[in-house]
């Protein structure tokens, strides 16, 4: 068969990739000779079918083998050439494989557990799903307080073997029950974890965490409260001119009770903390909440509050990074975006160290 000879002949004599596709439709594409070949087979009578098929297949399979022969033989020569023109530096550094990164409130976490240790305090901890006595009346929070409302707390339709109401807890306050329960006195410890209330804007979450502190000794006073505050906060903002303003207030769980302000400058239109808030361009900004040990919590505690006394304090994780770090919307947190944590994020090696200081980052 001459065109098949042609074929095969133009085929082996093929020096590109393209020229062996051309070939290829021009034989077997729907319009190819080969093709035309195959449907004359459909008109011609069972005896010339069986006469001129063999021939016409034979041509096909010729073809193909020929074409995929000499595609091979192009595709491997012209990877012998990429491989004879190309090198491999190999004194170059591999390149950087993608890595993880550190959550902000993970590093701040980190960085209050370091601070504390520092002070004596123990890391305590407790489930966050807990009953309304620990989470409340051991607190000495009264039944008709608004914190209990079903607007504010997540309870669950289950009560526990004591037939008290379930609820996911709204501070880590329990765990200082919980602790001088187990522990007693003397006792000094943080409780950071996560808390849940129902609220969601720009600055609140369903779930946010929360750090809290407790002091059980003999002979404890506000001055203690005050100073460890003052060096704690200090050594979190690496500032040494942190000005504190205790006010006073009332939280059911501390007797007497202050709000703790820090006073802060505006720089490029945001708050940094420092200097004093009475100073022109200054302000104060409420950071924590604290005060003296209810007689009735220490009492709730297992301890006689006759022979101990205490202080107490708490403030919000998140906060602390975002006034540390200079986030503006808490949501963003939780949101999971790659692109915030790849700005925000710490990398592992970044461990807090008092001597290196505690917000040092690569």
């Amino acid at each position: 068969m001459e065109q098949l000879n042609q074929t095969l002949a133009a085929i082996a004599a093929a020096d590109t990739l393209d020229a062996v596709e051309t070939l290829r439709v021009a034989a077997l594409g729907k319009q190819g000779w080969v093709s035309a070949l195959l449907k004359t087979l459909g008109a011609m009578s069972p005896d010339e079918r069986l006469a001129q098929a063999p021939a016409i297949q034979a041509a096909r399979e010729a073809v193909t083998v020929a074409l995929a022969t000499r595609k091979g033989a192009l595709e491997h020569a012209v990877l012998e050439a990429r491989l004879a023109a190309e090198r491999v530096d190999l004194t170059l550094p591999a390149p950087e494989t993608p890595r993880g990164s550190v959550h902000p409130v993970s590093q701040v976490m980190d960085e209050l557990a370091e601070i504390f240790a520092d002070l004596g305090f123990a890391v305590a901890s407790g489930p966050e799903i807990e009953d309304d006595w620990h989470n409340f009346t051991a607190l000495n929070m009264p039944e008709t307080h608004p914190a209990r409302a079903m607007h504010d707390t997540f309870y669950f339709p289950d009560r526990d073997e004591a037939g008290r109401s379930m609820l996911l807890r709204t501070h880590t306050s329990p765990v200082q029950i919980r602790t001088m329960l187990r522990d007693g006195a003397p006792l000094r410890i943080i409780a950071p974890g996560r808390v849940y209330r129902s609220d969601s804007d720009a600055t609140h979450t369903p779930m946010f965490h929360q750090i809290e502190g407790l002091v059980i000794d003999k002979g404890i006073h506000l001055g203690h409260l005050k100073w460890t505050l003052e060096t704690f906060l200090k050594a979190f903002f690496e500032r040494d001119d942190i000005v504190l303003r205790l006010r006073p207030s009332y939280f059911p769980f501390t007797e007497p009770s202050v709000e703790v302000d820090v006073g802060f400058t505006l720089t490029g239109g945001k708050r940094v903390v420092g200097g004093d808030g009475d100073a022109p361009g200054g302000g104060w900004m409420e950071v924590l909440g604290s005060g003296m040990v209810n007689r009735h919590v220490i009492a709730a505690g297992g301890l006689d509050p006759d022979e101990w006394q205490g202080f107490a304090f708490g403030t919000g994780v998140d906060r602390l990074a975002m006034l540390k770090y200079g986030m503006d919307d808490l949501r963003a947190f939780f949101d999971g975006d790659g692109r915030w944590l790849a700005h925000y994020g710490f990398a592992a090696a970044d461990v807090p160290t008092l001597s290196g200081g505690v917000g040092a980052r690569s």
